[in-house]
């Protein structure tokens, strides 16, 4: 058999549902046909969706704190502790950010922060308990594994007790956060402070047993190669097959500004088209695959809609952790709504289940709130912006 009908067999089984193995998966990252690769992924989201819906969110992230122990070489978020640029923000302030964002309809809260170390389970506890009291409605995805990881070292008890009592708090779902790359090598190349990939995942199946889905990321371009970029995927699918508690994938792509890596490895938007193609037919046990447009812009957004994603991300009516290390990708909600249209798909906003709240089958019946436009820079104000109110950029000041 000769490669090309190799890779034509892999690109037929995987189209119609079979399992690749990640050794083909690494020969179709390489070697496929750019648009055979796309069309094989677009015929599993065609087969998983055949209501041609791709989904949306609205939400906020809001950073509790910038004040981190772990130094990831990649951040441009963090600061020391006791640096003259480190914040803190009152619960009074995050709970103010949550009611802005309820006002302009989010649906979700985002709370990540550094790992400050004071920080441990008592605090999540008091935090998550504060925000559901307030505003029950929103659904808290917050944290990852590294700050779970860190909240029990902090408070001297296991993993599993820290789970319970944060889920109990009111935690209800848990981020990718901190996945950035699981194999061995690159991850200590960019965070040599962080916990290993597997313990990332350990951790994730804790919280998967006790009923807390999560999501699953990747983070691209800090000189991984490609065989390493697929066994991030292989070692995510393999938890996926014993827990089926990852709801959705998103790759993004390594922002290079601020930070102590400056940019000298970088993925391209082909790299990452394959790589969002490549995890559409990999990933049979994982039901959504998520665009990242904050990363890679709009019009890579948009095209990867049709390398099998089915979900466009989200409105952010605030995010810094990546914009501060250069991404500046904005958007509004029409122009997120209009990017799904053009790209011949049925838009539908969507909770943090992805179950469909309201789906726009005609223009007619888009929404119409000028208000919810992305945001992206409240840390670059004295005290991470503290008192400023949504939003911060105008609907019409959006632009790549």
């Amino acid at each position: 058999m000769t490669v090309n009908q190799e890779i034509d067999d892999i690109l037929r089984r995987a189209a119609d549902g079979g399992r690749i193995s990640a050794d083909e998966a690494l020969l179709l990252y390489t070697e496929a046909p750019f648009h055979a690769l796309g069309e094989a992924a677009d015929a599993v989201r065609r087969r998983r969706y055949p209501d041609n819906i791709v989904t949306y969110l609205i939400d906020r992230n809001i950073n509790y704190t910038n004040v981190c122990v772990t130094a990831c070489k990649f951040c441009a978020f963090y600061r020391a502790p006791k640096h003259r640029e480190g914040w803190t923000h009152p619960t009074e302030e995050i709970l103010r950010r949550c009611g802005e964002a309820v006002e302009l309809g989010a649906t979700q809260v985002m709370l990540q922060g550094g790992h400050h170390p004071d920080y441990g389970v008592e605090y999540y506890e008091a935090l998550f308990g504060a925000v559901k009291a307030a505003y029950p409605q929103l659904v808290i995805h917050s944290i990852g594994p590294s700050e779970i990881m860190h909240m029990a070292r902090v408070s001297a008890v296991s993993i599993e007790d820290a789970v319970v009592r944060i889920q109990a708090a009111g935690l209800d779902s848990i981020a990718g956060a901190g996945a950035e790359m699981l194999p061995e090598r690159p991850r200590r190349a960019i965070a040599p402070l962080k916990e290993s990939g597997e313990r990332w995942l350990e951790v994730m199946e804790v919280a998967h047993r006790h009923g807390l889905e999560s999501t699953a990321t990747m983070m691209m371009g800090t000189g991984e190669t490609n065989a390493e970029r697929i066994e991030h995927l292989r070692m995510i699918r393999d938890v996926q097959d014993r827990t089926g508690g990852f709801r959705a994938f998103i790759p993004w792509t390594y922002q290079p500004e601020n930070n102590h890596l400056k940019g000298r490895t970088q993925a391209t938007t082909l790299e990452y088209l394959r790589l969002i193609a490549v995890a559409r037919l990999f990933f049979e046990n994982v039901a959504h695959l998520q665009a990242s447009w904050l990363t890679t812009g709009k019009d890579a957004g948009q095209l990867a809609l049709h390398m099998g994603v089915d979900d466009l991300g989200s409105i952010m009516l605030e995010e810094n952790v990546i914009s501060s290390a250069g991404a500046r990708h904005r958007s509004n909600l029409q122009e997120l709504i209009g990017m799904i249209r053009t790209a011949d798909r049925i838009p539908a906003q969507r909770d943090t289940r992805y179950r469909r709240m309201a789906v726009h089958r005609t223009p007619a019946e888009d929404p119409t709130d000028v208000r919810v436009v992305s945001h992206f820079s409240s840390i670059a104000l004295p005290g991470g912006g503290a008192g400023r109110q949504l939003p911060l950029v105008d609907a019409g000041t959006t632009s790549e």
